[in-house]
């Protein structure tokens, strides 16, 4: 199947050849052609699987056929929203989303795109939002600002998006999108993308979707052929040093992405790492945007060999010459383990992702293995291995335990495996590490929900618990 036979427009399938895509992937090939006809869509589906062009081809299609029938398309009369509005969680996801709409938008002429997130100078995004837009992509927080402010109106939006509607779930945004809903027409077509339709998520659906049809493209249990998944423990935190300095020394390292716990973290031991000659640079939701940007185009035009980064960077980096995933810190959540290794393997590369983890990691290991149902694979370097007795884990439920017990010598245990690839949902807050003051102090997330302080208006910024239009 190609692109042609999706019922795009030329313009588009120009545009989609232009980027170098022959073929749809299957999650473009089961969506788009229910989204031209305006159906509301359910979609589940795996990281690097093509999901964004799922919702951006059928987005823009309506863009051409306004350009193409202005009355028919009802332009005359529009006082200036967006025609399309898509919602992501954080400022590195819509600024993904916003460039594949410049790339498969680049031969519909007059393309009015708008991109409005947290941790930029609203003079900017006021001007972007003057007169009528055919697409904006924002974060929810920031356009609560401007709708409340009476400088976005959402009363022409025709198709709504929420893009990995999980996450922004997991952000505490979902009174912020039943507001944003609220504002938009009735009549709408919605297309929401989530890892799982269960719990909250399912029931935002049940609430926002009308008839949805349901696609459920590669779970979390299916296997990613591309990624070589890895663990190492580790005694203590030296031992954890010396192991990274050893993957990182290796000439077989293009450029690698490394994963910590926690904002502190990851600007420590990005310090440290360019202490000792890496061309290095650390990414978090604390960093002002023009900074994350820099950082992010320095990576991808090579001029970085080692990120350093938060689950910020788990979904919406997509680099192909990442050719490293490292987990130095555990991520809080075992799915966020599935988008974290997602960043490599990419455009039919190769990737590895390694996990370096001590013995207080072990509940969390487990709790990985039992949600992508398949072990990861236990490996030592020589002269590196641990002096400790390592956990024993059970590779998924019923599985069979991983030989671990002393560490031996400094063979390497198990075979080489595939990681899971693909999103999905686990949330087991009971064994979530606690949130520590002393190591990160809480800053204000400027993508990310404000709560009202408990006295006056906090300098963080704040949010309304109930958000309403200003009358």
């Amino acid at each position: 199947m190609s692109f042609d036979t999706l019922g795009l427009a030329p313009a588009l399938t120009r545009a989609v050849t232009d980027a170098g895509y022959a073929r749809p992937t299957d999650v473009q090939q089961r969506a788009i052609p229910p989204a031209l006809e305006g159906r509301d869509l359910r979609v589940a589906s795996s990281t690097g699987s093509g999901k964004t062009a799922s919702f951006v081809l059928p987005a823009l299609q309506r863009v051409v056929a306004a350009r193409a029938d202005p009355a028919g398309a009802r332009a005359t009369g529009r006082i200036g929203g967006p025609r399309v509005l898509v919602l992501a969680p954080t400022r590195e996801l819509a600024q993904q989303v916003a460039k594949a709409t410049s790339i498969y938008g680049r031969h519909v002429p007059g393309l009015r795109v708008a991109t409005v997130v947290g941790g930029v100078p609203y003079a900017a995004q006021l001007k972007a939002l003057r007169g009528p837009l055919d697409v904006l992509i924002a974060t929810p927080g920031r356009l609560i600002d401007h709708v409340q402010g009476g400088k976005c109106v959402l009363d022409d939006v025709e198709l709504l998006v929420l893009d990995e509607a999980d996450r922004m779930l997991d952000l505490g945004f979902i009174d912020d999108i039943r507001f944003i809903a609220g504002c938009t027409p009735k009549a709408r077509q919605t297309v929401m993308v989530s890892a799982t339709f269960a719990g909250h998520v399912g029931r935002l659906a049940n609430e926002l979707l009308r008839d949805p049809l349901a696609i459920d493209v590669a779970s979390h249990t299916d296997t990613h052929a591309d990624i070589e998944q890895r663990l190492h423990w580790a005694d203590h935190g030296a031992h954890k040093d010396a192991l990274l300095d050893h993957l990182l020394a290796g000439r077989e390292v293009e450029q690698a992405l490394v994963f910590t716990s926690t904002q502190r973290d990851a600007d420590e031991l990005a310090d440290r790492l360019a202490g000792i000659g890496h061309r290095v640079a650390s990414l978090h939701g604390g960093m002002p945007q023009g900074r994350r940007n820099r950082v992010l185009d320095g990576l991808r035009r090579g001029h970085l060999r080692v990120l350093v980064a938060t689950d910020v960077a788990a979904r919406g980096i997509d680099v192909p010459t990442i050719s490293h995933v490292i987990n130095y810190g555990l991520p809080m959540k075992a799915e966020d383990y599935v988008h974290r290794i997602g960043r490599t393997g990419r455009a039919g590369r190769s990737g590895l992702a390694v996990t370096l983890a001590e013995a207080r990691d072990a509940g969390m290991i487990h709790r990985i293995q039992r949600f992508t149902t398949q072990p990861i694979p236990v490996a030592t370097l020589p002269g590196l291995e641990p002096k400790r007795a390592t956990p024993t884990l059970r590779s998924g439920p019923g599985g069979r335990p991983q030989g671990h017990g002393p560490a031996r010598g400094g063979a390497r245990t198990g075979g080489p495996r595939r990681a899971g690839g693909g999103d999905g949902r686990f949330d087991d807050r009971r064994h979530a590490p606690r949130h520590d003051a002393r190591r990160e102090p809480r800053q204000p997330f400027a993508d990310g929900p404000r709560r009202a302080p408990a006295f006056g208006r906090g300098a963080g910024g704040t949010r309304r618990p109930a958000p309403t239009r200003r009358g």
